[in-house]
């Protein structure tokens, strides 16, 4: 499809028509089974997780949810975790090392919530060890950025071994608007801030950051779900099963060694 602008990506991305992890689910995955809560103060549903099979294989599946209206966006927190949504994610990843089951991260949120509440439980500390945690898993960590993937909210469900991005996805430390906040005290310049931040997929895969860009439908992933999901679902199948030929104790050496050659540093 010809290429959007970042400006027209940022409008996509926030249009209540994107499809979300919900509907992508059934058109991808068999018998999905929710579970919910953190085991220590309640469940967030800002943070989908359970089981399902791809095809015959068994994973677990983690993915934030965006509101498709009104009464969802509230529900869902407008797609901002508490902490207690990171702490179910890192519970059912150690329950999918357990078993050997491939984890299978789907980001799709603006950033976490930061409200005095989320702040008071431990979100920093939260999305911390998320980040820790999930670079040690000795299971297949597979994630994919279906929309706004902004700041440490998405980053504690990106630590991966494989990471792909949808064509119109955006992926950053932080998200435009909150760059434009800070840099020139205006959100309102947010689609300025996209354009010097270099957060698309085609920016991330010449970085070596991302490395699958999965086509979306002409027009968006709204024009042809199917279309969008079929191709979803073909690059899951190679990479859990390139991932699930490895040695799972090679797999956190591994990991690291991936994140470890991102970005430009001198010592």
């Amino acid at each position: 499809m010809a290429k959007l602008s970042i400006a027209q990506r940022l409008d996509l991305l926030k249009n209540l028509g994107r499809p979300t992890i919900r509907d992508y689910i059934p058109l991808i995955f068999k018998d999905f089974t929710e579970f919910h809560g953190d085991r220590f103060f309640s469940d967030d549903p800002a943070i989908l997780g359970g089981i399902c099979l791809l095809d015959d294989i068994p994973l677990t599946v983690l993915a934030q949810v965006r509101g498709r209206d009104i009464e969802e966006l509230k529900r869902v927190n407008f797609s901002m975790p508490h902490p207690e949504g990171y702490r179910k994610a890192l519970r059912l990843a150690k329950q999918a090392e357990k078993f050997r089951r491939p984890v299978i991260c789907f980001i799709d949120t603006p950033g976490a919530f930061c409200g005095v509440g989320a702040e008071e439980r431990g979100q920093g500390e939260a999305i911390a060890r998320n980040l820790q945690e999930f670079m040690m898993l000795k299971t297949p960590v597979i994630s994919i950025v279906l929309g706004e993937g902004g700041s440490g909210g998405a980053l504690a469900l990106g630590v991966c071994d494989e990471l792909a991005m949808l064509e119109n996805a955006l992926y950053s430390v932080i998200s435009p608007k909150g760059f434009a906040s800070i840099l020139w005290k205006d959100g309102a310049r947010e689609k300025e801030a996209a354009e010097l931040m270099k957060i698309t997929a085609d920016d991330l895969h010449a970085f070596g950051i991302c490395d699958k860009i999965i086509a979306e439908s002409e027009g968006g992933a709204a024009k042809n779900i199917e279309f969008t999901a079929s191709n979803i679902a073909g690059w899951l199948r190679g990479a859990v099963n390139r991932l699930r030929a490895e040695d799972p104790e090679t797999l956190p050496d591994k990991r690291y060694a991936k994140f470890r050659k991102i970005g430009v540093f001198s010592e």
